[in-house]
């Protein structure tokens, strides 16, 4: 995931603060620097680096925060309000026309992921906006463009209009701009001709095409691995088309994260989602408090909760979550939520969501093999109807016919029951509020420190409430029936 090398130095250098009752000029000195360092090996530009370390060493410098009760916490605090503030302080919706359809306009150079990405943005505007979406394949040069636009589009059953590689582009678009009126599509995504670099005759099409249509969205599509070649794309297409803002691509790859701390700085175009995976579904947006808290390693409880409740069905959570607590929790229950979890995206990446975890130590040593979910649903599969519902009369022989039902080593056999029963203690704990459970996992301190207890404690309330929401809920629907 990107920013982890960012995210282990920042938290580095705030420890050694934590460590220390009172902070001295000397300390601040030290920290800034080391906050320096390590935005600018992030590839963070240059200029942004100056600009954000001067204007956090002078909130910090203050008087009141150096003689404050917890001087570290609260420079803490003005670190990831001055990140927020550079990538943009809050979410930046898409543009919406008055009257239909919607153009949006996606450009990019090759290898952005250009097309994937306008097929994940048309899946969300269906999911989440019940929205008919176009597809105009507006790319005559690439080989194969049309057809692996095509290809995108039968995934997610979105019409897509194309003329071949023998018609002008900006023809191409005319026509098809007729075809989404009459046909009443209310969203329209224009997939573009993209180059290795920027030139004169790709940017002079995509004025025209912008002229053609006066698009609601243009959307600058952004490889994030690129770096600082990032930034200087972003500028390159802004100031001959003058974006409206911009997609990250690959966040979830080998990146140091300078682009996503960078683009808003330098271009003032906001930054409207991120592509954290290869799955269709794997389009999110970019809220900038969030991303702060995560280069910080406070997690992202917010990201975390919302692709739960996507997920999760909410009266089959209640009855988990009942079943939890009166300890009748299965393993018919246990194979229904890791397919819940699953879909959720890579496990390494929801658990990195959760406050102190993003460079936890225990992670490190924690093999997130998609294969093992595979082979605890073969042992668990393996199991009589008795034995899935009854998980405490797991006995040796029983034990060992799992282990050659499912093909797999009698140690693993054990060690996936033993891990299912002190799951389902902890969840137990956790669903009544107490998180000794999970602090046992990490030596008796909760991951994230201070921070991290702070957010379990948000957390803890939340589900108080929700829970007293669904009881409330549950009596009022017992009433009518």
């Amino acid at each position: 995931m990107a920013f982890e090398g960012l995210t282990d130095r920042l938290q580095k250098a705030m420890e050694k603060l934590r460590r220390k009752p009172k902070v001295t000029e000397a300390d601040l000195r030290e920290t800034m620097r080391e906050i320096r360092l390590a935005l600018l090996e992030a590839d963070v530009n240059f200029k942004v680096v100056k600009d954000f370390v001067k204007t956090v060493r002078e909130k910090a410098a203050g008087a009141e925060v150096l003689k404050g009760l917890n001087p570290a916490q609260q420079i803490v605090k003005i670190v990831n309000d001055e990140l927020t503030k550079l990538m943009g302080e809050e979410a930046v919706p898409l543009n919406k026309a008055p009257h239909i359809p919607t153009v949006i306009m996606m450009v990019g150079l090759q290898g952005a992921g250009k097309t994937t990405t306008a097929g994940k943005l048309a899946l969300r505007l269906k999911n989440e906006n019940h929205a008919r979406p176009m597809f105009i394949a507006a790319d005559v040069y690439r080989p194969a463009a049309i057809t692996q636009l095509q290809q995108v589009a039968d995934q997610i059953d979105v019409p897509v209009f194309e003329k071949g590689t023998d018609v002008d582009p900006v023809e191409i678009v005319r026509e098809g701009m007729e075809v989404a009126q009459k046909n009443h599509n209310d969203y329209v995504i224009i997939d573009t001709a993209g180059r290795l670099q920027i030139d004169e005759q790709l940017m002079d099409e995509l004025a025209n095409i912008k002229e053609l249509v006066n698009p609601n969205e243009i959307l600058l599509v952004i490889d994030s691995m690129t770096g600082q070649n990032a930034v200087n794309t972003a500028q390159g297409f802004d100031d001959k088309l003058d974006i409206t803002g911009v997609i990250l691509t690959k966040l979830d790859g080998d990146t140091r994260g300078g682009a996503a701390m960078s683009i808003r700085a330098v271009t003032g175009k906001p930054i409207k989602f991120v592509g954290e995976g290869e799955k269709m579904e794997d389009l999110d947006v970019f809220h900038p408090d969030r991303m702060a808290s995560r280069i910080l390693g406070m997690g992202d409880m917010m990201t975390l909760i919302e692709k739960a409740q996507k997920n999760f069905d909410e009266e089959q959570a209640q009855e988990t979550m009942d079943k939890i607590r009166e300890n009748t929790f299965d393993y018919n229950d246990f194979l229904a939520q890791m397919d819940q979890v699953t879909k959720m995206g890579p496990l390494e990446n929801i658990i990195k969501m959760m406050p102190g975890m993003a460079n936890n130590s225990a992670l490190k040593n924690l093999n997130l093999d998609p294969k093992q979910f595979a082979h605890i649903r073969a042992i668990v599969l393996s199991m009589t109807p008795e034995e899935r519902e009854n998980p405490d009369i797991m006995n040796p022989s029983r034990r060992r016919r799992l282990a050659a039902g499912a093909g797999r080593p009698i140690v693993e056999v054990n060690r996936m029951i033993k891990q299912f029963n002190q799951m389902r203690k902890m969840m137990k704990q956790v669903t009544n509020g107490n998180f000794n459970g999970m602090q046992n996992m990490f030596g008796g301190q909760m991951p994230g420190g201070k921070m991290g207890q702070m957010a379990m404690n948000r957390m803890a309330r939340k589900m108080k409430k929700d829970k007293q929401k669904r009881i409330k809920k549950l009596r009022k629907l017992r009433k009518k029936k």
